[in-house]
């Protein structure tokens, strides 16, 4: 007996790929601007935009072919082709991290001029942008794209953090702030692409997703009626938020069909309020020998 959970995305979708072409053409004003103010915080923000510019572009293409359903190659779908995206946008954001760093150390000894008024324009762009952006992301119902709002807001926060350092260069000369910040956001960016590549690691090597709880889950189906025992219990994820989970449940020899039934009923039951999208269960009598020992 098994279960599939598939939450709707027809609405997700189309707010990733709004998300995407906003970050996308934002990140690319930021680089021309980033030039222009000679502002190396702009710079490394852009950086940071053009990632998750890949991250939502990656997310919109893989959403759409994830509604495609699985096939007789991959019998999971295609959920497991974002962690291969996911890598290549760590290697793309660490490179570049490395590279603002490499300029903006430097300007920490030797500070240079930085054009005020236009690191200001470009901070005001950005928070309307990346605002326009949470509003729309936030009305997700589903674990991604609430993480893609907060991904989102946190750049807003940032541009707010630009917005301050070029007003006080508007009344006090002091251009050390531009590498400062720079350093700051690139540092910012590097400790998130080490997380999200930790988490990444932990999704191909099959581990248990932080949000599963597996000794729980034992014992929630322990505590059925005629249930003896449970084993071979393994949970892993397919993409970081779709789970699967597989179980033995050994009943009693007293068990019978309205018996297993309830079990079943009980099990499904605490998959829905977990959210685990697909879940096999094998039923076995206690004078059955496992096939799989």
């Amino acid at each position: 007996m098994h279960e599939h959970y598939y939450p709707a995305s027809t609405e997700d979708t189309r707010s990733i790929k709004i998300a995407f072409f906003l970050n996308l053409g934002f990140a690319i004003f930021e680089i021309f601007g980033g030039i222009w103010t000679n502002s190396l915080a702009i710079l490394s923000d852009a950086l940071h935009d053009f990632g998750d510019s890949v991250f939502l572009g990656l997310s919109w293409y893989l959403e759409g072919r994830s509604n495609q359903g699985r096939d007789v190659r991959y019998s999971y779908g295609y959920r497991r082709f974002s962690l291969l995206s996911a890598l290549a946008n760590t290697l793309v954001l660490s490179l570049g991290s490395l590279y603002i760093l490499s300029e903006a150390i430097p300007r920490l000894f030797n500070p240079q001029h930085s054009n005020a008024s236009g690191m200001m324009l470009f901070a005001v762009v950005g928070i309307l942008v990346n605002g326009v952006a949470v509003l729309r992301l936030r009305k997700g119902k589903t674990m991604n794209m609430r993480m893609v709002a907060w991904h989102m807001l946190e750049d807003v926060l940032g541009w707010a953090a630009v917005l301050v350092v070029s007003v006080t260069l508007l009344f006090w000369d002091i251009h050390l702030l531009d590498p400062i910040l720079s350093v700051l956001i690139t540092l910012y960016v590097l400790y998130n692409v080490v997380n999200n590549l930790r988490k990444t690691l932990g999704l191909f090597l099959q581990a248990v997703p932080d949000d599963v709880d597996i000794v729980k889950i034992e014992q929630t189906i322990l505590g059925l009626p005629l249930v003896s025992s449970v084993h071979h219990t393994h949970a892993w994820s397919l993409d970081g938020e779709r789970h699967v989970l597989t179980m033995h449940i050994v009943v009693d020899e007293r068990a019978e069909k309205e018996d297993l039934i309830h079990i079943r009923s009980q099990f499904q039951q605490m998959a829905r309020d977990i959210r685990l999208e697909h879940t096999t269960v094998e039923i076995e009598y206690q004078n059955e020998d496992c096939a799989m020992k």
